[in-house]
């Protein structure tokens, strides 16, 4: 028979509340007192009943996080950022992933609600802001990522990719390049729309009109494959400004196969600064989006939204930053002459 809460407060000699505190991690309990506690818990192999805490607070103890994919290494720091915070303050994360499907997403938005979270972060950029509208109604708080402006029960933590693009441009016209081509994400991705046009515009204003400018999907094959059309352009680039770092990391492989080398013959930028970007080879220069923090904001806006009195939203942002490693270099003699 399972034991109770009142068991594991009776063999730590402290009371039932003690109890509840350690297991939610407060930062208001004495060390030793916590070891008495988590000792007593192993001793009676104990484990929360949460649909009894739900019945007995009104309240469930879990947050949403809602991912695009759980294999793109672009989410992971982002987990870990939102996961800490959750745990921290005694909280647990419900995670789902749409794997940028519209029916996947319609049965995720309907399985938070059906699970009673408190609060849910959309870190995904394949989701219309009208998808969760289902939420807000149900008073479930939500955090987004460069959607638009807050409200009630919606925050907004908006990335500044133009700092990190602006000095990725600045970076390569100081190497001498004067010709460039774009590998943006995916055409009905929100993110890979700002990127894109980032991108072009801050080329454009250096006399450095971008061609030719492709889409391409999240990932190292779509990468490989849209860099050929680049190779086949007319007059060929200098440098390939890439959507993502699988992107970046694909069209330098195809670019070492047909004999193309990065970067004394073209440099190749990405975005993210994923975990695997300084061990391409070369290791790859990439604008930096701190996901690990972005998560944790995530979280801390949606616990900070929920305690207030009319739950209002607010506005988030996070600066990103150019990264230099090997795959950018001046631009070649002969491009320079021209």
């Amino acid at each position: 028979m399972p034991h109770t809460m009142s068991e594991v407060a009776a063999r730590a000699g402290v009371s039932k509340a003690t109890v509840s505190r350690v297991l939610s991690r407060s930062h208001y309990i004495a060390p030793e007192t916590a070891r008495r506690v988590l000792q007593a818990v192993r001793e009676l192999n104990y484990h929360k009943n949460v649909h009894a805490r739900r019945l007995a607070t009104g309240r469930s103890d879990l947050f949403g996080l809602v991912i695009s994919e759980i294999v793109n290494p672009f989410f992971p720091e982002i987990i870990r950022g939102f996961q800490a915070e959750a745990w921290e303050r005694g909280f647990d994360v419900l995670l789902c992933n749409t794997e940028y499907s519209p029916g996947r997403t319609g049965a995720i938005m309907q399985k938070l609600i059906e699970s009673d979270v408190r609060g849910v972060a959309i870190v995904t950029s394949s989701l219309d802001e009208h998808a969760v509208d289902e939420l807000v109604e149900a008073g479930i708080g939500t955090v987004f990522c460069n959607l638009g402006s807050s409200a009630s029960l919606v925050s907004n933590i908006a990335i500044d990719y133009l700092r990190g693009i602006s000095q990725a441009i600045e970076h390569v016209v100081k190497l001498g390049h004067r010709r460039a081509a774009v590998i943006s994400g995916p055409e009905d991705n929100r993110t890979a729309i700002i990127i894109k046009n980032a991108l072009v515009s801050g080329l454009r204003r250096h006399k450095m009109d971008p061609h030719p400018v492709l889409s391409s999907d999240y990932g190292v094959d779509a990468g490989a494959s849209a860099v050929k059309s680049v190779l086949a352009a007319k007059e060929k680039p200098t440098v390939i400004f890439c959507g993502s770092d699988l992107i970046a990391m694909g069209a330098m492989n195809t670019l070492e196969q047909t004999g193309v080398r990065v970067p004394r013959d073209m440099s190749v930028i990405g975005i993210d600064d994923i975990s695997f970007a300084f061990l391409a080879r070369p290791p790859l220069t990439t604008i930096r989006v701190p996901r690990e923090q972005l998560g944790r904001i995530a979280f801390q806006s949606l616990d900070k939204m929920l305690k207030l009195k009319r739950h209002k939203g607010q506005e988030y942002y996070l600066e990103t930053e150019l990264i230099v490693r090997q795959s950018t270099a001046a631009a070649p003699q002969k491009s320079q002459t021209e």
